[in-house]
């Protein structure tokens, strides 16, 4: 009865004003409610169009763009924790909460639910989807561009590498992590159940090893895992660091990291 009480009162906030005011050509208070769409918002929208991102986009260890995070208002990737502010538009991903989606729907706050993005044209896709509910296709076409020079000037030679990650997770051969490596010079080995034995990098090191700093000052089994020796410098690999945080969402955050390691990798 509480929360029916508050989602009633929350309607008839925003119904009033919402009738009153004209409707525009873009979005004027855009809220995002996942990570990976935080970053989207992030990189696309105008400075003054965000009300809101979520709790993680504001944290060093999750996302290069905290500091621009830091700006606006946080939420806790629940709609009630925005609805005060009055968006009107609400951009998420994966589809999971239809309810929260209906309820966006009474309210009558526009949404936009992205897919989970499983290859470069999917990221590139959604790069498009959000310019264009934004309002903002100069911003997309620029990120669009990067990526088609990235593809364009991939390197025709690819190294044998590993993505090595907390205890040992890696990415399979095939999919979107391994899409972005390759705009690197970089072949992603397939790993059986996408996790690396320590055994695979002494018996069978790659050229490559790519570690993952994400979270590394944290003290966890993940992190005390990825600091033996074996897995800090496997023989006769070539060890490369990578800021693990733009691989959680594998979306544009990752051309900036893709143009660092081809640089990298070239040496």
């Amino acid at each position: 009865m509480r929360v029916f009480a508050s989602l009633s009162a929350i309607s008839l906030a925003l119904a009033a004003p919402a009738l009153a005011e004209p409707a525009a050509a873009a979005p004027r208070r855009v809220a995002s409610l996942n990570l990976c769409t935080d970053e989207l918002v992030l990189a696309l929208a105008a400075p003054d169009q965000i009300v809101s991102v979520t709790h993680l986009a504001q944290q060093a260890a999750e996302t290069s763009l905290w500091r621009q995070a830091q700006r606006y208002r946080r939420n806790d990737g629940s709609l009630l924790s925005v609805a005060a502010l009055r968006p009107d538009l609400v951009v998420t991903m994966g589809g999971g909460a239809r309810d929260r989606l209906r309820i966006a729907e009474r309210l009558g706050i526009a949404t936009l639910d992205l897919p989970f993005p499983l290859t470069l044209d999917d990221v590139a896709r959604s790069v498009r989807m959000v310019a264009r509910a934004l309002g903002r296709p100069a911003a997309g076409g620029a990120l669009l561009r990067r990526m088609a020079a990235l593809r364009a000037t991939a390197p025709a030679a690819r190294t044998d590498t590993i993505w090595l990650g907390g205890g040992g997770r890696t990415y399979p051969a095939q999919g979107l992590a391994a899409q972005w490596m390759a705009l690197a010079g970089l072949r992603q080995r397939p790993v059986q159940g996408d996790r690396v034995p320590l055994e695979t990098l002494i018996a069978r090191p790659p050229q490559v090893l790519l570690r993952s700093d994400y979270r590394s000052g944290q003290f966890s089994a993940e992190q005390r895992w990825l600091n033996h020796p074996a897995a800090r410098r496997a023989r006769g690999s070539r060890t490369i660091v990578t800021d693990g945080r733009p691989w959680t969402c594998l979306g544009p955050a990752m051309i900036d990291e893709i143009e660092r390691l081809r640089s990298e990798a070239a040496r």
